[in-house]
């Protein structure tokens, strides 16, 4: 099956308020050509589960920049001041999630999981409203899965049956989530036929991946 998408089908995926994870760490990984189809399409009231909010011209800032955003569950937004602006506005819900506490929890929503217990943020603000669980005389707080309705992916190169290969440290949060969405669309530098990348080499199986857009050369 060929999985790759031009532009025209690629809009027609998209739909206002919908939850949306995004690969990226500062920009880096973080899938631009896609993020800008967003906003020329001025989708809205998206739910936005990422690493961070990058600053407003990178990764996903320009979607806050573009108040296309109404909550964002991340693990840091200070490089954005636009983010933080809206958020002491009561514009954005934002929630601040320790950054390995995030992965863990997009990886159970990945893994079919009911949820993970983790120490951090025990006696901090991120134990409110959330459950306690006493393990072997251990105290952990029951932190719950995230998934959502599309991964917004970026990986340096895939074959036409969606396998992947990311680029150094491009990798970071992009395969877990592409465990944990409904739908994954994946933005590519260079496409290869089936067969031409070496299976050692693939990082993501094409089986986890539903749509590939190629902003640089198909061979």
């Amino acid at each position: 099956m060929n999985k790759v998408i031009g532009k025209d089908e690629l809009i027609s995926l998209f739909e206002d308020k919908a939850t949306i994870m995004m690969g990226g760490f500062m920009g880096v990984g973080a899938p631009k050509f896609l993020v800008s189809i967003l906003v020329e399409q001025g989708v809205k009231d998206l739910t936005l589960i990422t690493s961070d909010t990058a600053t407003p011209d990178t990764g996903v800032g320009p979607l806050i920049v573009n108040r296309q955003v109404k909550q964002i569950i991340a693990s840091h937004i200070g490089t954005n001041p636009e983010t933080g602006r809206q958020m002491i506005a009561g514009e954005t819900v934002v929630e601040l999630v320790p950054q390995g506490t995030l992965a863990e929890r997009i990886r159970a929503g990945g893994a079919g999981l009911g949820g993970i217990l983790t120490p951090t943020g025990l006696g901090t603000v991120v134990e409110e409203g959330k459950e306690k669980l006493l393990v072997n005389g251990k105290e952990y707080l029951l932190e719950l899965p995230l998934r959502a309705d599309i991964a917004l992916l970026k990986a340096f190169k895939a074959d036409k049956a969606g396998n992947l290969i990311y680029r150094q440290s491009a990798r970071n949060f992009n395969p877990i989530m592409a465990l944990a969405a409904d739908l994954v669309i994946v933005e590519v530098e260079e496409v290869v036929e089936v067969g031409e990348l070496k299976p050692d080499e693939v990082m993501t199986p094409g089986i986890l991946v539903d749509k590939v857009i190629c902003c640089g050369r198909i061979s």
